[in-house]
């Protein structure tokens, strides 16, 4: 036996003491470069994740209403808590075992993958951690270089370095691509299962767990066969890692699954509506095409679905597929100003110009609530007496104007200012007009929310300057709204991929005009669908009355080449435009029917469900019953009477006395009954049908 000397003990201590150091020596600067790695990563922070998302458009009750996909791909973000348990521990069972316990990097699984494809030489098992792929998918191309590699190594340690293990996977969740089109588990599960992400099953799960591996090999569209393979590799790998038991796998395995194989999302609703948000996202709240495109936003709307395809069914049900004819709609909450439903054309395929916020067209007679507003702020009252007969108006000294009514019908006597409005009398409107002074009504108008440009002339009393749909529609709010003003808005709330909100909006309301005068305005238009107020012809509304079931007050309009009808409840206003876009004429007794018909359906279908609403009667108003004919307060002896209201000092007071006994008209007031022109047999139809 060799006796181990003190000399010899030290000999060995300073071989091994200089391997030491040089050990110590030579690896000190990677030691450095670790620890200087290390602290650089923290300093950067973490890299920024964000990837093409599909944008997702919502409707007021957050159903999902519309997408806008990137680059024609489905891509959904959602929450870690918004996957189902069974989809992440069939992920982790799969892809990435021992995710919770590494820091990026499985070494014992790396040196297991090594040992593998020595023995079979060649590649034949990976080792990728979760956060490997993840990074992978985020930032790199799909080569293997070295220098990928790397990459991937630096992205790896960035990302394990600045978020938890959950941010991780639930990126991970999100930017896997599934197959035909689908980045990430919300998408997979709608387009595979038609369901969201959090309701996917043992079933469901570990079949989609499968796909990424090879999603055109494994896809249960394509191949059923290797796709239910790949989901007894799954199933098994869940049972290893003890997620659920052998009797439960052969459960999930065995359990039929109902293969969809498309997006449950809808194609091509409310197509107007959504250009007119992504202009509000693009021109109002400064995202650019990019981000609305790939940005991953989900917009929380203003829209009724349910109102928006009552709306699309009426104009599809109304005007005639060989028709050429064109419309826009606009239904607004007037306590909010949120828009409820929108249609900017027959068809947005053929055409994508928005015919309700973009177009611009002559209102007609539909501009005449602001005038009669306006003249009852400078004396006149619903009984104010005009005479309604074929008028030259001299403008100037060498200019003259000469307004008809609808068929040259005319009352040849005074009517008051409500009959004017619901038979839509314009010789009465351009007297009003010029008595008041044209400045007036432009200042009106203004003040209502109208901006496009007007002039003050005299035909502007009869809506000759054109203006929006969606414009005029909010106008109207006004007077629904008790003279407050809530500009129209599309859009409630934005809140980006991760889960922020970026915008919210407020209802703000601003008090334009007095509520008195806004309610009796209101009273007069709902005399439009009232008969009691026909005269030398019927009101303007009578063709649709019999689908009005509650408070409606509104007004058509018409001209030669447009028909409108704005009308409203006190929880929803709507406009109704009809017309054709190379300005051809309109038939006078098929294409100026549509609006209204359309108007009348939609209005009753929108609030079939919605409780009755009266408008609110403001202090410094009266009502009172009056003779139609002459607006005197009526007698039992009248044979028509409308209760009507007015502003507090301003109701008649004189009692009529035409039916009286023993009474006679006063010396020349010849009564309108008996003076009417002949209108002849066609025009005798509009006046039945109430033209305007």
């Amino acid at each position: 036996m060799e006796i181990i000397t003190v000399d010899g003990l030290m000999k060995t201590w300073r071989w091994v003491w200089l391997w030491l150091r040089t050990l110590i020596i030579f690896s000190l600067p990677f030691v450095i470069i670790g620890l200087l790695f290390i602290v650089y990563i923290h300093i950067l922070g973490p890299p920024p994740l964000q990837v093409p998302q599909t944008t997702v458009f919502y409707g007021a009750d957050g159903s999902i209403v519309g997408e806008n996909e990137p680059s024609g791909h489905n891509r959904h973000w959602v929450k870690f808590d918004d996957v189902s348990p069974e989809m992440i521990d069939a992920t982790i069972a799969i892809e990435d075992r021992r995710f919770f316990d590494h820091h990026g990097f499985d070494y014992k699984r790396i040196a297991g993958a090594i040992i593998a494809d020595l023995r079979a030489g060649a590649k034949v098992q990976g080792a990728s951690t979760i956060t490997q792929q993840y990074s992978r998918n985020l930032f790199l191309v799909p080569d293997k270089t070295w220098e990928r590699k790397l990459k991937e190594a630096y992205y790896t340690a960035r990302i394990e370095a600045n978020y938890t293990k959950e941010e991780i996977l639930q990126g991970y969740l999100n930017t896997i691509y599934y197959g035909h089109g689908n980045y990430g588990i919300e998408a997979a599960a709608r387009y595979y299962f038609g369901k969201s992400a959090d309701e996917l099953n043992i079933a469901e799960a570990s079949m989609l767990a499968g796909v990424p591996k090879g999603p055109s090999y494994y896809s249960p569209i394509d191949h059923f066969k290797s796709a239910k393979e790949r989901q007894k590799i799954v199933l098994d790998a869940m049972v290893e890692t003890k997620k659920i038991s052998q009797e439960q796998a052969k459960a999930a395995f065995q359990k039929p699954l109902e293969i969809i194989g498309s997006s449950s999302l809808p194609k091509d609703k409310a197509a107007y509506f959504q250009d007119a948000v992504e202009y509000i996202l693009k021109n109002e709240l400064g995202l650019d095409k990019e981000e609305v495109k790939m940005g991953g936003y989900h917009v929380y709307t203003t829209l009724d679905p349910e109102m928006q395809k009552a709306a699309e069914r009426w104009v599809e049900k109304t005007i005639p597929d060989t028709s050429n004819i064109q419309v826009a709609l606009a239904a607004v909450d007037p306590r909010t100003g949120s828009v409820k439903a929108m249609v900017g054309g027959r068809s947005y395929k053929e055409s994508s110009y928005n015919r309700a916020t973009q177009a611009k067209r002559a209102p007609g007679s539909t501009f005449k609530p602001f005038l009669y507003y306006a003249a009852m702020k400078n004396g006149f009252t619903p009984s104010t007496l005009l005479k309604s007969e074929r008028t030259t108006f001299r403008i100037g000294e060498d200019e003259t104007y000469t307004p008809e009514n609808f068929g040259n019908l005319y009352a040849n006597d005074e009517i008051t200012m409500a009959q004017a409005l619901a038979l839509s009398d314009n010789v009465y409107a351009v007297k009003t007009n010029l008595f008041i002074g044209p400045e007036k009504l432009v200042d009106t108008a203004q003040k209502l929310g109208i901006d496009s440009k007007l002039s003050p002339i005299p035909s502007l009393a009869l809506g000759t300057k054109p203006v929006g749909v969606l414009e005029m529609v909010s106008a109207y709010g006004v007077f629904a709204n008790n003279g407050k003003k809530t500009e129209p808005s599309f859009i409630k709330k934005i809140v980006d991929y991760k889960g922020d909100v970026i915008f919210e909006r407020e209802v703000e309301e601003k008090q334009v005009i007095d509520p008195a005068y806004a309610f009796v305005m209101t009273d007069l238009l709902r005399g439009v669908f009232d008969e009691r107020l026909n005269d030398y012809s019927r009101v303007t509304g009578a063709s649709v009355n019999h689908l009005i079931t509650r408070p409606t007050a509104g007004k058509t309009g018409s001209t030669d080449y447009d028909s409108w009808i704005i009308g409203y409840t006190p929880q929803l206003v709507t406009g109704v435009w009809t017309g054709y876009d190379e300005g051809k004429k309109l038939h006078p007794f098929n294409d100026v029917l549509y609006s209204k018909n359309i108007w009348a359906h939609f209005m009753k279908d929108a609030l079939e469900d919605k409780p009755v609403a009266k408008f609110h009667k403001p202090d410094g108003v009266v009502g009172v019953y009056v003779n139609p004919d002459n607006g005197l307060l009526a007698t039992e002896a009248c044979p028509v009477k409308r209760f009507s209201y007015y502003i507090a000092g301003t109701e008649p007071t004189k009692h009529c006395k035409d039916h009286l006994p023993n009474q006679h008209k006063e010396k020349g007031k010849s009564s309108p009954k008996q003076e009417k022109e002949n209108p002849g047999f066609f025009k005798g139809i509009w006046n039945w049908f109430g033209g305007d």
